[in-house]
């Protein structure tokens, strides 16, 4: 057996000794073992167009910002945006987007989760109808070649030194957030340079960046101008908390607004759906381990349903108009004053609707509530 002191995966750049196994005498990376498949291979096909297809314009900090990001990837500096949710994320990356493409270049989306690339694709061939815009995730990767290559962090492995321009959303979701063999595979993915965003960065990704000397660009105003909606707080234990819930989704009910009803667990998201079907009308249910979530998100945007439980699955990317949430058992320890920020920023997002409700139902108000609370409304500050 080769005697190995240290070791470099080709692949991941994993060096802990730790996760190396051995194979015929040779070392080998178990921290990327599942990342196998077929990868993207050079050709000479070019981007076909890169005119950007929006009937409205960008706001004075999204232009300015989006200057910014352009004048970053031209001077080959990675960038991290934090800016809140439904600031405009997107539209302030599209003029580079637009600048890489028609210079020749591939462009990569990436974001830890299927449900938001499957959004992001839609928004990104509806802005860029010339080009060819293509999603790859779990079990969807049949054709890995594009303009625009949305994709999963889980996906990128085939990708090297590919992207001219990578753009990482969400990253501080999981399972992309502490996982040292994605962040790798991410780095490995790019030949140009690379911008990554968040609506929730932590201090020690800002500190990342800030340490290099990389841009790091704020926006803490959303795109339409009004205030992010402060979660109130129910405080009740025991059957109390649940009559407080049923009179929250009556109400909404009565007003006929949509509801996302996040919960912490899917054994609690299929306990509280076989009570509520009894008593609420047009309710269903997503979580992590129904097949068909898709489907279900497409009829709830399209108002078959009012009221839609879901676990933490739904917290990111995705848009509903005039819709309210609930966060039933938000003291748990599952849920993180990230999470609850992200959970909250799905109230409000577009310009004909920018205002609704969001409620907390916990047992007792713990460091995260508070948190998320005491951040929201020292962000509404700066407006």
């Amino acid at each position: 057996m080769e005697n190995c002191n240290s070791f470099t995966c080709p692949i991941c750049g994993n060096t802990d000794m730790h996760s190396i196994g051995y194979k015929n005498g040779k070392p080998y990376c178990r921290a990327c073992i599942s990342f196998r498949g077929a990868t993207a291979i050079e050709t000479n096909y070019k981007p076909q167009g890169y005119k950007i297809y929006i009937d409205y314009e960008l706001s004075k900090e999204q232009k300015e910002l989006s200057d910014e990001i352009l004048d970053s990837y031209l001077k080959r500096t990675p960038c991290l945006i934090t800016a809140v949710c439904g600031s405009g994320k997107t539209e302030i990356v599209l003029s580079t987007i637009s600048y890489v493409l028609k210079n020749g270049g591939r462009v990569g989306f990436a974001i830890p989760r299927v449900d938001v690339v499957r959004e992001i694709k839609i928004r990104l061939e509806e802005i860029f109808k010339d080009n060819l815009v293509i999603g790859v995730y779990g079990g969807h990767n049949d054709i890995l070649l594009g303009d625009i290559v949305c994709l999963t962090t889980h996906q990128i492995f085939r990708y090297e030194r590919y992207f001219d321009l990578l753009i990482l959303d969400e990253i501080d979701a999981f399972p992309y957030r502490g996982n040292n063999t994605l962040e790798n595979l991410v780095l490995r993915s790019v030949k140009g340079s690379h911008v990554q965003m968040s609506a929730t960065a932590s201090k020690t990704q800002i500190k990342y960046y800030e340490d290099k000397g990389w841009p790091v660009l704020r926006l803490d105003k959303r795109y339409h101008g009004h205030p992010l909606p402060v979660p109130s707080l129910i405080v009740k234990s025991g059957l109390l908390k649940y009559y407080e819930l049923y009179k929250a989704l009556k109400r909404f009910e009565h007003i006929n607004k949509q509801v996302f009803l996040f919960v912490p667990t899917i054994k609690e998201s299929e306990r509280l759906f076989i009570v509520l079907k009894h008593i609420i009308k047009k309710v269903n249910i997503v979580h992590s381990k129904k097949t068909d979530r898709k489907e279900i998100i497409e009829s709830f945007k399209n108002g078959k349903f009012q009221t839609l439980i879901t676990t933490s699955v739904l917290e990111r990317g995705v848009t509903v108009k005039d819709l309210q949430v609930i966060v039933f058992h938000a003291d748990s320890p599952l849920y993180d004053s990230a999470t609850l920020i992200q959970i909250a920023g799905r109230v409000g997002r577009k310009k004909d609707a920018p205002e609704g409700e969001v409620i907390f139902i916990a047992d007792r108000t713990n460091k995260e509530i508070e948190d998320t609370i005491n951040d929201i409304k020292k962000r509404n500050e700066t407006l």
